[in-house]
């Protein structure tokens, strides 16, 4: 891999309540400003669309219908086009979470997120083991950063997965194509980090065409 990285046209969406600060201060690390975008126009149109958050399932889904963003989310994905999901963007690629009953997420992965089960304590904050379990040149086995209190709990089938442990094991990250989704936080996991960051901007095979 090259020590510089070509110039990419990547955008963040604006969701709410989102670790925006510390993703754009990744990027910068490689180089890179990306632009914030808050609408259905700006993500359709990016090269490179990042969708962090930091804060409830509910409230962050609906913040994402009022902008009009859930479709086009839907359609890049579907597409194959290159997407980041962060933190709470994994979880909300999925149906539904225990955090929001009643709230639909984006529905891609068809799962529902749960929280992590007592005596653990949540949030779990601090440094993981993830172990890199599938073929995906996206995902690499190291220590991670993360701060959530919820979890996907099984590997969905058509993606490539990688995995932690706290109390159990759990996804933590998921690539399919350019889409790639991390439970933890990359910008925030040191050099090992920023290389899942390098990786999915200088990785990006033919899109796949599944359907969202």
């Amino acid at each position: 891999m090259s020590s510089a990285i070509v110039l990419r046209d990547v955008r963040i969406v604006r969701t709410g309540r989102a670790n925006i600060a510390s993703v754009l201060a990744g990027f910068g690390r490689l180089g890179l400003t990306p632009l914030l975008v808050e609408t259905a126009a700006e993500a359709e149109a990016a090269e490179y669309l990042v969708l962090p958050g930091v804060g409830a399932f509910g409230a962050t889904m609906a913040h994402l219908r009022n902008l009009d963003l859930v479709e086009p989310l839907c359609a890049r994905i579907a597409a194959g086009r290159p997407t980041l999901a962060v933190c709470l963007g994994l979880q909300l690629l999925c149906r539904e979470s225990e955090e929001s009953p009643g709230s639909d997420g984006l529905g891609i992965v068809p799962a529902r997120i749960t929280r992590f089960a007592d005596p653990l304590r949540v949030p779990q904050l601090g440094w993981n083991l993830v172990t890199s379990e599938g073929v995906s040149p996206l995902l690499a086995s190291g220590h991670a950063y993360f701060a959530n209190s919820y979890k996907l709990d099984a590997p969905p089938a058509g993606w490539s997965v990688a995995t932690a442990d706290y109390g159990g094991r759990f996804v933590a990250a998921l690539a399919r194509g350019p889409v790639l989704a991390c439970q933890f936080h990359p910008e925030l996991s040191g050099p090992w980090g920023l290389s899942w960051l390098r990786r999915w901007l200088e990785y990006a095979p033919e899109p796949e065409g599944n359907a969202c």
